[in-house]
């Protein structure tokens, strides 16, 4: 009858662990871990294996490293409390083993390690909590179609110091092989913005993933760290278009390359505050019926309104909408106060049609200059060197 027993204790002294090897005590058995003798009772030595965080309050931002004293690691695993796994590699010589991803702050890891013989060890440490944990917010929404001048856009809560450390854990892909770029931009909000803009506007059908391996990644001073992962998709929609021409007073929607909208307009008064941004902008959001206050973008006590078929094209206040007040001047003139203005039929059937997404393209001399880059999204009004310089990793 086979009898099993311990042989060794556990030790532990300055971060070396020594666990004990289960042996069989009846000749004939091969020994746990061992190489099959064929009596005696061969025993496998005790596994000693040292870890470089320790402890309760372990430095996170680094990889665990796992390195064993004698003999060749077989198989590490370093799981957190959640069960979720840091994935990493045996060294060519068989003696450490080197985590692919950091340590997430306040984060306990379980540690078991396995050499050749058959023999385990095993650790245990948590992370030192973070004193700030930095967060952030992804444009478009996940499972959404979009239009084909979307970005990919993500806000963080608090400042990114070490942009090219952060950049490089945010991986697009996409069903194409889409060239594109990340970009780094002071937000309108006043916060630390990336977005990734293809170098064209994006094909119709392109199927697009995020995945922001943020998690133990510090993003500087007065940032705080990401303690998770983050991920998206988002599809492509209809190739359209809508062409804005300030001067002639017209709003044309195009699909495929094909005109399915044109219709008569009045956007901003010239010559002053009121006037429209020209350049390459894109639909924001369709925003229906709200109420529009001219202070509230800085013109005073000019309108009060609440306005239909609203479609928001800047953070500064400029919409595609409904304007029937205005209806003397589509057309022929530009009267309102930066919106583009359509009577009720004509804003319906454009607010119906329209994604989120779509590019507007606003051109004219009646304008009071090009929309800021950050101005909702006004990248696409740089060309693709300068829109590229604005990497991290440029």
């Amino acid at each position: 009858m086979n009898r099993i027993r311990p042989r060794a204790l556990l030790t532990a002294t300055a971060g070396v662990l020594a666990v004990a090897a289960l042996s069989s005590c009846s000749g004939g058995a091969a020994a746990a871990g061992g190489d099959g003798g064929n009596g005696g009772g061969k025993e496998v030595p005790p596994m000693r294996i040292s870890v470089n965080l320790t402890g309760e309050s372990a430095k996170a931002g680094e990889p665990v490293t796992v390195t064993l004293a004698e003999g060749k690691l077989r198989e590490v695993t370093v799981t957190d409390s959640k069960g979720a796994r840091l994935e990493g590699k045996v060294s060519a010589d068989g003696k450490k083993w080197t985590s692919a991803r950091n340590a997430t702050p306040g984060t306990a890891y379980a540690v078991e390690a396995r050499d050749g013989g058959g023999a385990t060890a095993k650790a245990a440490f948590t992370t030192a909590a973070p004193e700030k944990v930095n967060k952030l917010t992804l444009a478009p929404g996940k499972n959404t179609a979009v239009g084909i001048a979307q970005p990919l856009s993500i806000v963080f809560d608090h400042p990114v110091k070490n942009k090219a450390d952060v950049e490089k854990h945010l991986k697009v892909t996409t069903s194409n092989n889409t060239e594109g770029s990340w970009g780094w931009m002071q937000d309108w909000s006043g916060k630390d913005r990336v977005d990734w803009r293809p170098k064209e506007y994006w094909k119709s059908g392109t199927k697009v993933t995020l995945d922001a391996t943020l998690s133990g990644i510090d993003s500087g001073t007065a940032g705080g760290w990401f303690v998770r992962d983050y991920s998206t998709t988002f599809s492509i929609g209809k190739n359209q278009l809508v062409k804005v021409d300030l001067d002639n007073h017209r709003l044309t929607l195009l699909r495929d390359g094909q005109t399915v909208k044109d219709v008569p307009m009045s956007a901003g008064t010239p010559g002053g505050e009121k006037a429209s941004w020209r350049g390459k902008t894109v639909l924001m959001s369709k925003e229906g019926t709200i109420n529009m206050r001219s202070e509230t973008v800085g013109l005073g006590d000019a309108y009060d309104k609440m306005v239909d078929y609203s479609m928001r094209l800047t953070w500064s206040g400029m919409y595609a909408h409904a304007a029937p007040w205005n209806a003397a001047y589509f057309g022929s003139a530009n009267k309102s106060s930066g919106c583009i203005g359509m009577s009720d039929a004509d804003a319906k059937s454009v607010y119906d049609a329209v994604q989120v997404g779509d590019p507007f393209e606003v051109t004219g001399s009646d304008a009071k200059g090009t929309q800021a880059l950050n101005n909702g999204y006004g990248e696409w009004n740089l060309s693709w060197a300068d829109w590229q310089a604005k990497s991290a990793l440029r």
